[in-house]
């Protein structure tokens, strides 16, 4: 199935000036045209265009993302050293998650201060009321 670059653009929760950037920066490289020159969209570009936003969300420069379209566009002889992207991203990944964990630790920690608090505070506003 053929889409606009508008409707890729809703069904990937994305701007069509983003993807249009995707393209131009190489991310997009197999997306056809018609012959008047509007983008077409297929149903492998869209699963391109999840695999790039997945990279992205995990904080991928898109440089990167270019390196990892370009060993995919040379077959199956890159196969390994795509993988070896994949795992690098895993452990960068892993890496954020922790560091998330403890930022959520100092927020809990700080909610609970600020719960004691607030607590406090209204106990010693009843007693003067």
């Amino acid at each position: 199935m053929g889409y606009t670059i508008k409707q890729a653009a809703e069904k990937m929760n994305l701007t069509a000036h983003t993807l249009r950037y995707y393209e131009k920066e190489g991310l997009l490289p197999l997306v056809g045209r018609k012959d008047n020159g509007i983008r077409i969209f297929t149903d492998s570009d869209l699963e391109w265009l999840s695999v790039i936003c997945c990279l992205k969300g995990t904080g991928m420069p898109i440089k990167q993302i270019k390196e990892y379209i370009d060993l995919s566009l040379e077959g199956d002889s890159t196969l390994e050293e795509r993988r070896q992207i994949f795992i690098r991203q895993r452990e960068s990944v892993l890496e954020q998650i922790q560091q998330l964990q403890k930022h959520l630790e100092k927020v809990n920690h700080k909610i609970e201060f600020y719960d004691c608090a607030c607590a406090h505070l209204s106990k010693k506003e009843l007693r003067t009321n």
